[in-house]
């Protein structure tokens, strides 16, 4: 049961509602995805897409969707962008796999290249590459510990690293990720994270308590990393306050601990540099990446100094399908696709378009308690009128509005209290201007 409809950038730019969302063709489809797809597959907004680019998604019911998502910041450039499906379609005419292991070829050397220049900092890096994002925070981890001689990890409040069972321990929010899949691995310490809305505390402050905790219940010399996300992804876009990173790097190095940047949902354009960690000038011991990396197929990296990643054994890193060519060849154009389209400015130009609407938002309703993020990776948080108390219940009302009337959201948080907005890079102004026109109808509509 599937529909072939022509995608990618040539696809008219509108939203379109030609049934309910769901329409009939979707409900049919969702019958068939409950009898052959395990039930802990969850879905966001079940309508099943045939088609995608630019800034919408098309539905089997012809419904035109607009896109604020990017499949959770995966299709930055935009689905479907022309130089991914160019080098995609030629390396699959070439070879579809050999395993790098076995035998290699240039377009996984060309993505390592690619990434020394790209990742902050000028020094000497190399990197390896993964499959999916928690693979890449795991290997960090394994080279962060074979580098040091040391056990400890230390993430933070809100943090989420994936799925894996190290990943799992690493991550904070146990619903859905984490209930009833432990024993977990050991030897992770939680910190707590910089939060301006919660906390009130500057950057310097935020960092000191951390460093307390981490010296006090772990000991800065069993610690071999601290892992970051430089603006918390699935925990509520949360970005620290200003000097918050560059002390937590700063005391890393001062004690010989990897500083980890988990760049995974902020890197390649997002916040409107090429990685969030360049914002305040933090230059990472590794960063890890995933999502936006190869404009939608599966592929992570780990990059890093060239002396801690070459600290591991020949054959203690890499994978079967790690670095597959296709995968390659689609990172090497979503890369040409981001520097020949000037994607980073146009992350912040997307993202100053959604700080003033969301604004403007603010100013008339009080359920907003904050609004945050940088270029485009920006989320409003919802609490009851005048506190900090989470309204989930209005949260998943908004998104509920929002679904039904074309317009696809995500939500996050450690509450599920928080709207997070990742439009594709190729979205236009006016798609983007019509969204938060609805969205600005659902917060109305919810009163």
């Amino acid at each position: 049961m599937t529909d072939s409809v022509a995608g990618g950038p040539s696809l008219p730019q509108e939203r379109r509602l030609v049934t309910e969302i769901p329409g009939p063709a979707s409900l049919e489809r969702l019958d068939r995805k409950k009898a052959f797809v395990a039930d802990g597959v969850g879905t966001t907004l079940p309508v099943f897409v045939v088609a995608a680019g630019g800034g919408v998604l098309v539905d089997v019911d012809g419904n035109s969707l607009i896109d604020l998502g990017s499949g959770i910041a995966v299709t930055t450039v935009g689905n479907a962008a022309p130089a991914v499906a160019r080098n995609v379609h030629a390396q699959v005419d070439a070879f579809t796999h050999t395993c790098f292991m076995v035998t290699p070829y240039d377009g996984y050397v060309d993505v390592c290249e690619k990434l020394a220049q790209l990742t902050p900092g000028d020094h000497a890096k190399k990197t390896a590459l993964f499959n999916s994002g928690a693979e890449a925070v795991e290997n960090a981890v394994k080279i962060a510990r074979v580098a040091t001689g040391r056990d400890a990890v230390a993430v933070f409040d809100h943090a989420y690293h994936g799925r894996t069972n190290l990943t799992m321990a690493m991550t904070a929010k146990n619903m859905p990720y984490k209930n009833g899949f432990g024993p977990f691995a050991g030897e992770i310490y939680r910190a707590p994270m910089s939060y301006p809305l919660r906390d009130g505390l500057t950057g310097g402050q935020a960092a000191a308590r951390a460093i307390d905790v981490l010296d006090k219940q772990v000991g800065a010399q069993n610690l071999a990393c601290i892992v970051i996300e430089p603006i918390l992804g699935e925990g509520g876009f949360v970005v620290p306050a200003p000097g918050f990173l560059p002390a937590l790097a700063a005391w890393a190095k001062d004690n010989g601990i990897v500083f980890v940047a988990d760049e995974i949902q902020s890197g390649f354009c997002r916040t409107g540099d090429w990685f969030a960690s360049d914002h305040e000038g933090v230059v990472p011991d590794l960063v890890t990446a995933a999502k936006g990396i190869a404009g939608g197929l599966p592929l992570a990296a780990v990059t890093g100094r060239a002396d801690l990643m070459d600290s591991v054994h020949v054959g203690g890193l890499g994978g079967t399908y790690g670095g597959n060519p296709i995968a390659c060849a689609a990172a090497l154009g979503a890369i040409e696709e981001m520097e020949g389209g000037r994607l980073t400015e146009r992350a912040r130009e997307i993202g100053a378009i959604m700080e003033r609407r969301l604004s403007e938002l603010r100013a008339v309703h009080d359920v907003i308690a904050d609004v945050r993020g940088r270029g485009a990776m920006m989320a409003i948080e919802l609490c009851k009128p005048g506190t900090t108390e989470p309204d989930a219940a209005r949260t998943a009302a908004v998104a509920a509005y929002c679904h039904k009337n074309g317009v696809v959201v995500l939500t996050c948080g450690t509450w599920g209290n928080v709207f997070r907005f990742l439009p594709p890079l190729s979205i236009s102004d006016e798609l983007l201007d019509e969204a938060f026109d609805v969205v600005a109808e659902a917060l109305t509509a919810t009163m």
